[in-house]
């Protein structure tokens, strides 16, 4: 799949129809062909991110200024709440539930893990950590309480309208939703909000199967990481970081 998808990709122009306007614009992809290190993967090393507002890796930030434009267009104002995470910032994250979990929720350890992984990674295996991903409201609605929950983006909720316009119009940029809301899909719950530029994303998904990345989580200075038995870290590799959407798999 993922090799016909590149050769259409770089052979390939796309063209989409202005929502506001008769013009077209068009946008040539490329396969992101660099060499990504465990740093780069890991959300450990110094990429140069690029963006106004948001901080991607540079053909991402050019493809996104593109959807945003166009989105404009059809009176959506797309406003990016994450993008680019590092490692330190993802450990915060995780140590801050699980202190939270553990010690005001009573929770054991393993309940406490297993809470924070329905929509958390683990330091060093977020998507977020490549420059790749972001997630996304509709600024013009204005950012409410909660902007990532999914019932703001099914039917009634105040970006359902703009979803259906990313769901249209997405993978135009090469952006793809990464945690679908399919039935059979395990891992992280649905993230209506979450895309990834595919170019660069499936490159940097190949680099990190080929890593032993998860051999250094056992021993780190993750809160909870004693508790990450093999048995759980093969069901999250196999259902958190692999199971996403089938496009973006290398």
């Amino acid at each position: 799949m993922y090799q016909n998808r590149r050769k259409f990709i770089k052979n390939s122009l796309l063209f989409a129809a202005a929502a506001s306007s008769a013009t077209l614009f068009a946008k040539n992809w490329s396969i992101n062909t660099a060499i990504f290190d465990k740093d780069d993967l890991m959300g450990k090393g110094t990429p140069t991110l690029y963006g106004d507002g948001f901080n991607l890796r540079k053909d991402a930030a050019e493809s996104l200024k593109l959807l945003i434009a166009e989105a404009k267009k059809s009176g959506f104002n797309p406003h990016v709440v994450s993008s680019f995470r590092n490692y330190a910032r993802q450990k915060r994250i995780w140590d801050n539930k699980y202190t939270k979990f553990t010690q005001e929720e009573k929770l054991s350890p393993i309940q406490a893990i297993k809470k924070i992984v329905r929509y958390s990674t683990i330091p060093g295996t977020s998507r977020h950590h490549w420059g790749t991903d972001f997630d996304v409201v509709d600024g013009a609605k204005g950012i409410v309480a909660n902007p990532l929950h999914e019932k703001h983006f099914n039917k009634g909720g105040v970006y359902h309208e703009f979803k259906k316009w990313m769901n249209e119009n997405a993978q135009v940029f090469g952006f793809y939703e990464v945690y679908t809301n399919q039935a059979q899909r395990k891992g992280f719950e649905y993230e209506p909000w979450h895309f990834s530029y595919l170019p660069t994303a499936c490159e940097m998904m190949r680099e990190y199967i080929n890593q032993n990345i998860f051999s250094t989580l056992k021993n780190s200075d993750i809160k909870g990481s004693e508790h990450f038995t093999q048995e759980f870290m093969n069901d999250y590799y196999a259902q958190n970081i692999l199971d996403i959407n089938p496009e973006l798999k290398p």
